[in-house]
């Protein structure tokens, strides 16, 4: 089966069929930071690494390109309140964002373009959306006349004659009110740049449009983004690439929200959940498998009961593969998986429109056969489960044994720890030997209260280090 896509635009699952045979390029609406990540933002971006995971291990060549959107009225209003410089503020909050997409294992775009260093890009698009009949410029301002493009709303469903007007700036400059802006003229404190129409600065919408077609080209395959995106800011950008003659987008990819209590999750209402806030209470590992274990279309509703049923399934998956690498099954690093060698009903899970749960039921099928063949002594089936079970949580970014989620990477620390529970854990079992059960108990509950929890198996005591 070949990789199918749900694409916003046509309301439905397609083949994917790549602008160049064996290369997909792929661009993410990034992070406007004016302030630092929520679950909610990151859930795309752990969203789109699977997807660009599961394209590498499909054998094609990737390109990704995440923005970064660092000028906007939201960053200036912050700097603004606290006194300091707008690009301190933007500068401060992507590191944040960066922070977190590294803690949940996601892998780095191949491009990371910020806003403010492709003007001379933007300014290109306006002149040939002007030139073409498409953009005026009034007021200091330009805007995309949304009555010259026929097909406006094509993306979102929405009619033009049910949609209210842009409330991006002063309704005395527009032609129609429906109208939205490319570029906002300079006002006195802001950040400005120069343009043939004066000096501003960009419209959110504009800059997205002039970024990924400089990174992908003027066709490109996949656009993606929150549910949240697709009205306004995708339809703009549809109309304003499409208006100026691009191909832009062929398949539009978007993920469903996370929700608080029937809320989406926003600054706004104060009910935010913050990554760095967040990382300190659950494993990153968990909290990834958590945000990627849902269809990606569909909106998750956040409880700390939810998150702990995903912290417990994930600890399942890391249990058995740990049990199989202390026998000597599943050691060594893992190669890049292909989807070749992995279990068909995962690779026919993912193929259609990258359908997580499906495959993490194959997942934890294969946990529960191996977890039997170690019971039973059986070193082949269990070696055989231990490396399916290690691809396939690769190819979702979480496999149990990569140095990012064990620690081996963190400057030497694993093996300090290792080192100290391997002496608590001898002096319990000293205890043990000479039946003193209080002072075992002591140890026991000691390395708990210190986030290590010990199982005793037969073949030993063995210890995993939790939050």
């Amino acid at each position: 089966m070949a990789l199918h896509l749900h694409d916003t635009l046509a309301r439905a699952v397609r083949e994917f069929i790549p602008v160049s045979p064996g290369r997909a390029s792929l661009y993410l609406c990034g992070a406007t930071v004016q302030a630092p990540p929520h679950i909610g933002h990151i859930r795309s971006g752990v969203t789109f690494d699977i997807l660009v995971r599961w394209l590498n291990a499909s054998g094609y060549q990737t390109t990704f390109c995440r923005n970064v959107t660092d000028i906007d009225d939201k960053i200036i209003n912050t700097a603004a309140s606290e006194g300091v410089a707008w690009w301190a503020v933007a500068e401060r909050n992507q590191r944040a964002f960066t922070r977190a997409y590294d803690a949940l294992g996601c892998l780095p775009p191949d491009v990371e373009p910020r806003a403010t260093g492709h003007v001379p890009e933007m300014i290109v698009l306006m002149r040939r959306l002007i030139d073409s009949g498409h953009s005026y410029a009034a007021g200091g301002d330009v805007y995309f006349d949304v009555l010259s493009y026929a097909q406006y709303g094509e993306l979102s469903g929405q009619r033009l004659e049910h949609m209210r007007a842009a409330d991006d700036v002063d309704e005395g400059a527009k032609r129609d009110p429906r109208d939205f802006t490319l570029w906002k003229g300079a006002k006195p404190g802001e950040p400005t740049w120069e343009t043939p129409w004066g000096p501003g600065r960009p419209g959110w919408h504009l800059e997205c449009s002039a970024m990924s077609t400089k990174y992908l080209g003027p066709t490109f395959d996949i656009h993606g983004g929150g549910l949240d995106l697709v009205f306004p800011h995708h339809e703009n950008e549809l109309a304003q690439s499409r208006a100026a003659g691009d191909g832009f987008a062929r398949y539009w990819f978007h993920n469903g929200l996370v929700n608080l209590s029937g809320e989406k999750m926003s600054k706004s209402l104060g009910n935010s959940l913050l990554v760095d806030a967040m990382i300190k209470e659950v494993r990153p590992a968990e909290l990834r498998y958590y945000l990627g274990q849902a269809h990606y279309r569909s909106g998750l509703d956040y409880t700390p009961e939810a998150l702990a049923e995903a912290a417990a399934a994930y600890s399942r998956i890391e249990g058995f593969v740990t049990r199989a690498a202390e026998a000597g099954l599943a050691t060594g690093p893992l190669a890049p998986p292909s989807a070749t060698d992995l279990p068909a009903a995962f690779t026919a899970a993912l193929d259609n429109d990258l359908g997580v749960p499906q495959a993490l039921a194959v997942v934890h099928e294969a946990v529960t056969e191996g977890n039997s063949a170690l019971a039973a002594d059986d070193a082949a089936g269990a070696a055989k489960q231990a490396a399916a079970v290690r691809g396939m949580m690769a190819v979702l970014g979480l496999d149990p044994l990569d140095e990012h989620w064990t620690g081996g990477g963190d400057e030497g620390l694993r093996p300090v720890v290792d080192a100290l529970a391997a002496v608590a854990l001898a002096q319990r079992q000293a205890a043990r030997e000479r039946k003193d059960y209080a002072a075992a108990d002591a140890i026991r509950d000691g390395l708990a209260e210190a986030g290590i929890t010990v199982e005793d198996t037969p073949r030993g005591p063995r210890w995993e280090l939790r939050r």
